[in-house]
């Protein structure tokens, strides 16, 4: 597991041993796991756990402002096997 990148409130990380669709898992007070290039390339919520709506749409706004950072570092930890 490899936290990339820390806003808000929220940790957003890539697990080592993921796989396809490039995604990546936000914890705040509970979990969210993001597709990075959902319907059309945008982020898109895969699944929702213990977390408020509103902390939801801030872990989707936050992963749509960095998604070619986050799509960068998902490939290179995938491609490295950190």
């Amino acid at each position: 597991m490899v936290t990339v990148l820390r806003a808000e409130g929220l940790r957003v990380v890539i697990f080592t041993n993921g796989h396809g669709p490039a995604h990546v898992h936000v914890f705040g007070a509970g979990e969210v796991k993001i597709d990075l290039r959902g319907a059309g390339g945008v982020p898109g919520l895969i699944r929702a756990d213990g977390m408020s709506r509103s902390e939801v749409r801030r872990a989707l706004r936050i992963v749509a402002a960095n998604q070619a950072l986050l799509l960068a570092r998902w490939e290179e930890v995938h491609e490295r096997g950190d």
